[in-house]
């Protein structure tokens, strides 16, 4: 575990991530991209390229590591939320410890926010699947419209909707597994705590105020 001398255990609200940090969708994700590119009459790349595409938006993603154009981004997105619509989005798994933990931390009355890039309304299908969804007391992710899809701005939106419900924001806290997560959390003043089992790089963790290895871990920077 790494942790800044000045990182705080006492927090007011925490978001978390959900691909990579709550649950291992990776399986779901790199099938329905893989579909998405033999749709689209393109080379379906190797899995461990595929993986590149776990975390950031897809807008971004495919633009970024397809060489898709803004149009061509667009339509590949469209073609792989129809796939990934389906059962592929509960091709996932949560991570040992996590629920147990979310558990503790509603327990604990501390406001739980989910911030992913994943769209709003598959995140809360995800969350409800595994009976999870009533640990939180927001829900937000990416627009149908992908208007809302960087994560600074699903983190200020998470912020909002939890500050809308009464939640105390004076000691916020991000928890996720890529730069993007530490980057969004960032860019709103909200330090930010990445887990090792994810699928960030080390070199990634480099962004965050702390990083854990373990949902214990997690769990003693969260709660004491």
């Amino acid at each position: 575990m790494r942790v800044n001398p000045t990182l705080t255990r006492t927090w007011s609200a925490i978001l978390f991530d959900l691909d990579g940090t709550i649950t291992d969708s990776a399986p779901g994700i790199t099938a329905s991209l893989a579909q998405t590119f033999k749709l689209l009459g393109r080379p379906v790349p190797p899995l461990s390229e595929l993986m590149a595409y776990v975390g950031p938006p897809l807008i971004a993603a495919f633009r970024e590591y397809a060489g898709m154009t803004a149009e061509e981004a667009n339509e590949a997105l469209l073609v792989y939320r129809a796939h990934y619509a389906g059962e592929a989005s509960l091709d996932t798994a949560v991570y040992p410890g996590v629920a147990g933990l979310l558990e503790r931390i509603h327990a604990a009355g501390i406001p739980l926010a989910l911030a992913t890039s994943k769209p709003e309304a598959n995140a809360v299908r995800i969350l409800t699947h595994f009976d999870l969804a009533k640990y939180f007391t927001v829900i937000v992710g990416a627009s149908e419209d992908e208007v809302r899809s960087a994560k600074a701005d699903i983190v200020k939106e998470a912020l909002t909707r939890l500050a809308a419900s009464g939640a105390d924001l004076s000691a916020p806290v991000m928890v996720g597994d890529r730069s993007y997560d530490a980057e969004g959390a960032a860019a709103n003043n909200v330090p930010a705590i990445l887990v090792e089992w994810g699928y960030g790089s080390p070199a990634e963790a480099a962004a965050a105020t702390a990083v854990v290895h373990s949902a214990d871990q997690l769990g003693r920077l969260l709660l004491g």
